[in-house]
């Protein structure tokens, strides 16, 4: 690791742990954080959560367990560069999608709106319920019990009326000050990622084309420079080859207007990194780029008509699933059935939130399907 910059997180001015624990032994109380993170449940979870195409829809497109592996590569270059805490960095990164629903935005907007009489649900929110409680793992806590700066970072938004309740982990969104520069880092690593990788799977599945891309200055200006330099390469190969310099230009940009931001403001402390505005952002320019990518993708590709029914069957199966267990819930597994006689909502929440794309698919066919009686 390199040196940490003074306004870093570190063991110095970390807030520590819930419940009080030894320090670890040949590793950093961050790089603790990241293992029980990767050891989790939730995390091998993410291997059948999708981002925007169903699980079954094919091998190759993202899910959220390789998202966050990607997302982690990028804030530790990031983290490295600005002198951060590279551990605090990637353990955010890891976690930051636990508490994601089966079916990608669609699945938690189906939620959500279950959930509405009862408090809605929130993914980042639900991230920090995974580390704090549902993970049962340890003797002499519940959940991970990890680092108040890791727990921070993984709860990027949260609405007013939650932070109340969420005493010093809350305060920030209330009294409107910010994360440490390790959870900025990770938030953008996490935009730079699947806006790039969404391209990159739009294009696989064909529901959007490099004719189309054309018009999207940060693609076009790569994808004309590839091509100019390689005009006999494949075009898969010069996919991934313009992707790959999209990040780049996205990373060294955010590098460099970060290190201005953090000059300009006379960033000295972790103290100052929290009454500051954010510091870690790209440049104007760069930034009205990202925002056209961001743009493009929502039109062309998340309203596209197959990603559209793709989405209306996710959540048509999601609403199904909370209206049967909160009907019945005897129909939930028994340690879920324990927890509904203190709030049957968030326990139905929590289970269906829990679940895999294909799960929450075999979960819908054993209770809706009806099977023909043989003749």
């Amino acid at each position: 690791m390199t040196e940490l910059a003074t306004y870093a997180v570190g063991g110095d001015n970390s807030r520590g742990r819930k419940v009080a624990e030894d320090a670890p032994k040949g590793r950093s109380e961050f790089q603790r954080d990241r293992d029980r993170i990767i050891h989790s449940n939730a995390f091998r979870r993410l291997e059948y959560k999708t981002q925007v195409f169903v699980n079954h829809e094919g091998d190759l497109f993202r899910t959220r367990l390789t998202h966050s592996i990607e997302v982690a590569q990028i804030a530790r270059s990031i983290a490295r560069s600005l002198h951060l805490n590279e551990d605090l960095a990637e353990a955010i990164s890891l976690a930051h999608d636990l508490g994601h629903t089966p079916f990608g935005h669609a699945g938690q907007d189906a939620l959500n709106t279950c959930m509405k009489p009862y408090g809605g649900f929130e993914h980042n929110l639900q991230s920090l319920r995974v580390v704090d409680t549902l993970e049962e793992r340890y003797a002499d806590f519940d959940g991970l019990n990890l680092c108040f700066e890791t727990r921070e970072g993984i709860l990027k938004h949260c609405s007013v009326e939650n932070a109340k309740q969420l005493a010093e982990l809350g305060e920030r969104f209330l009294k409107d000050r910010r994360p440490s520069l390790e959870a900025q880092v990770s938030n953008l690593a996490d935009e730079i990622a699947y806006n790039n990788h969404d391209v990159d799977d739009g294009l696989r599945s064909g529901l959007i084309t490099l004719e189309q891309l054309a018009d999207v200055p940060l693609v076009a200006t790569h994808f004309r420079e590839v091509r100019r330099a390689y005009p006999e390469l494949p075009e898969r190969r010069v996919v991934h080859e313009t992707i790959r310099r999209m990040i780049n230009t996205l990373v060294t940009d955010l590098i460099r207007q970060s290190e201005n931001n953090i000059t300009s403001q006379n960033i000295a402390t972790l103290e100052d990194v929290r009454s500051a505005p954010a510091l870690i952002a790209y440049s104007p320019s760069v930034n009205e780029q990202q925002r056209e990518l961001k743009n493009f993708l929502r039109t062309r590709l998340y309203r596209h008509f197959r990603v559209l029914r793709m989405s209306a069957k996710s959540q048509r199966i999601l609403s199904d699933l909370f209206g049967v267990f909160m009907a019945d819930n005897r129909l939930l597994p028994p340690q879920y059935q324990r927890q509904v006689e203190f709030d049957r909502a968030r326990a139905v929440a929590d289970y269906i939130a829990g679940m895999t794309d294909r799960y929450a698919i075999r979960e819908h066919r054993r209770i809706f399907a009806v099977e023909e009686a043989p003749v």
